[in-house]
C-alpha cells in the first residue's frame, strides 16, 4: 500500500501536524509484550503552553529519543497515538478531530522534574496507540 503521505509537499507535511503534543510525551515499552504506554511526562523541549517544540530544527540532536516522522520510514507511526494526524492519513482514516480536544496543554509535567524510576507512576490512559472508542 502506498501511503497518501508520500504525495504531500514539504509545507503540507508540516501543516498536517495538529500540534497536540502527544508524540512529545515519554513512552514506556513493556519488554515482555512490546506494548507501548504513554505517560503525562513531556520532553523537556516541549513548550507546554503552545505544545510545540522549543527547538524544532535541532530536536533530534537535543533528544535522541525524539519521534521524528519523515517520508522514508512509516514504522514509527504504529507507536504514535491513535489520534495522530499523520497516522490517520497514512491509514486512510478521516482527520476530523479538534486539536484542542487532543492537546496535552495543562495535562503534562516536564521530564526535568521527574526521575526515571517515577515514570511508571505517570502512565496515563487518555492516550493510546490503539483505537480510542
Amino acid at each position: 500500500m502506498t501511503s497518501p503521505l508520500l504525495a504531500l509537499s514539504e509545507q503540507q507535511w508540516e501543516d498536517l501536524c495538529d500540534g497536540c503534543g502527544r508524540c512529545c510525551l515519554v513512552k514506556l515499552e513493556d519488554e515482555d509484550t512490546s506494548e507501548i504506554y504513554y505517560t503525562n511526562v513531556a520532553c523537556e523541549y516541549l513548550d507546554r503552553k503552545t505544545c510545540r517544540c522549543k527547538d524544532y530544527e535541532n530536536r533530534e540532536e537535543n533528544n535522541p529519543a525524539c519521534m521524528v516522522l519523515d517520508r522514508t520510514s512509516f514504522e514509527t507511526l504504529s507507536i504514535m497515538p491513535f489520534t495522530c494526524a499523520y497516522r490517520l492519513a497514512h491509514e486512510r482514516r478521516s482527520i476530523n478531530q479538534l486539536a484542542n480536544s487532543l492537546s496535552v496543554k495543562g495535562k503534562v509535567v516536564s521530564e526535568e522534574y521527574i526521575h526515571e524510576e517515577q515514570l511508571m507512576d505517570h502512565i496515563v490512559d487518555w492516550i493510546s496507540v490503539d483505537r480510542e472508542d
